[in-house]
């Protein structure tokens, strides 16, 4: 979800209705004036940190008022954030009933979560080969995860599983072998079928599909764009309008700064961007942090690591979730959306995910492409 797109309107909305409405736990700060006013201008570090923590445990007490019991609140956390371990003991500490961690292995996730046994820990992976790993790594610590999110490359949105854009539609990712690979990896380590849900992710967009997912094994099914996209979604109309009017010909797929490979819509900024990436990598070297930040444990940018993206990630993802459609960077999916262009409540998205019960139409879509200051 980047950053700010998944807040606590969003989670709590989803939460209220029964699913799991998942924070997305990265500089959460922009969605606070007050943390803004003392961090915005900021190159300290610490400071930057320490008001994101504060208001990484804001938006978890409001997603859980919003949702009323009811639901599951959770927060995803990027391993590959340099503040991860901190992210994951707040968001513990503050009431979050669930931790999903991706963008990289999350071994130590057991540990971290230690003192919290009654929140869920949920890795994101995306092959039977990574799976194998976290289950056999993670029960020498006596622990399972409490679910597993498969994440197809092929289809998702961000930050993808795989370790080259053209490595993203590699056979092993897909649905059937992962689920199938999986059940055999359950039988192999004597761990009950049953003991850890498998939930699917990427490209999601019909009733259908979840349907004939649940029919292949799946217990569940994880979507990001369209949640993003729907009333409650936290970020800026602008935002919403891109990912939904977005053609298949404007989504691409590129190299973020992270070191993986990443799918947003081809906006003016990044077609700009992907113009000049040869020449940007070719002059790669290490340097200070534009924002004084250091968000990503690896960042090409500031590291000066020739293959990956030279831009900063934070800024950019910033701009978009203020509805920046000039300088934004837009996560998107690759796959159409459950109501096309249309913007749509969580509870009319998750009654036709479950139910296929489709909403009215309506005349015409209020939401518009707002000017943006600069």
């Amino acid at each position: 979800m980047g950053v700010g797109v998944s807040a606590h309107r969003l989670a709590g909305s989803v939460a209220s209705l029964g699913g799991v409405g998942t924070i997305s736990s990265v500089d959460l700060r922009r969605h606070h004036a007050d943390l803004m006013a003392q961090s915005g201008k900021s190159r300290d570090r610490a400071l930057i940190d320490r008001v994101n923590l504060i208001a990484l445990d804001r938006e978890i007490k409001a997603a859980k008022a919003i949702a009323s019991g009811a639901g599951v609140v959770a927060v995803n956390i990027m391993r590959a954030v340099s503040e991860y371990a901190n992210y994951v003991k707040q968001a513990c500490a503050s009431g979050a009933e669930a931790v999903v961690c991706g963008a990289g292995l999350p071994l130590d996730l057991p540990e971290l979560t230690a003192d919290h046994p009654n929140v869920a820990i949920i890795p994101i992976l995306s092959d039977v080969r990574g799976i194998a790993l976290i289950l056999k790594k993670w029960m020498r610590k006596n622990r399972l995860p409490d679910a597993i999110v498969i994440e197809n490359p092929r289809y998702a949105a961000g930050h993808l599983g795989a370790a080259r854009p053209e490595d993203v539609n590699n056979p092993n990712f897909a649905f059937p072998a992962v689920l199938d690979g999986t059940r055999e990896l359950f039988k192999e380590l004597s761990i009950e079928r049953e003991s850890i849900p498998l939930i699917t992710a990427g490209g999601i967009h019909t009733h259908e599909q979840v349907r004939e997912l649940i029919g292949m094994g799946a217990d569940a099914v994880q979507l990001g764009t369209a949640f993003a996209v729907t009333e409650e979604g936290d970020a800026h109309i602008n935002f919403k309008r891109v990912l939904a009017d977005a053609k298949p010909e404007d989504i691409v797929t590129f190299m973020s700064v992270a070191g993986l490979p990443a799918r947003g819509v081809k906006t003016e900024w990044l077609a700009n961007y992907l113009e000049k990436e040869a020449k940007l990598q070719g002059k790669a070297k290490e340097k200070p942090c534009e924002v004084g930040f250091d968000c990503l444990q690896q960042c090409g940018l500031r590291d000066g690591i020739a293959k990956s993206g030279q831009f900063c990630i934070d800024t950019r993802l910033a701009f978009a979730m203020n509805g920046d459609v000039k300088r934004g960077l837009f996560f998107r999916g690759s796959e159409k959306l459950p109501f096309g262009s249309e913007i749509r409540s969580v509870r009319e998205l998750i009654e036709y995910l479950l139910n296929g019960v489709r909403p009215g139409k309506r005349e015409h879509d209020a939401g518009c492409v707002q000017a943006v200051p600069v």
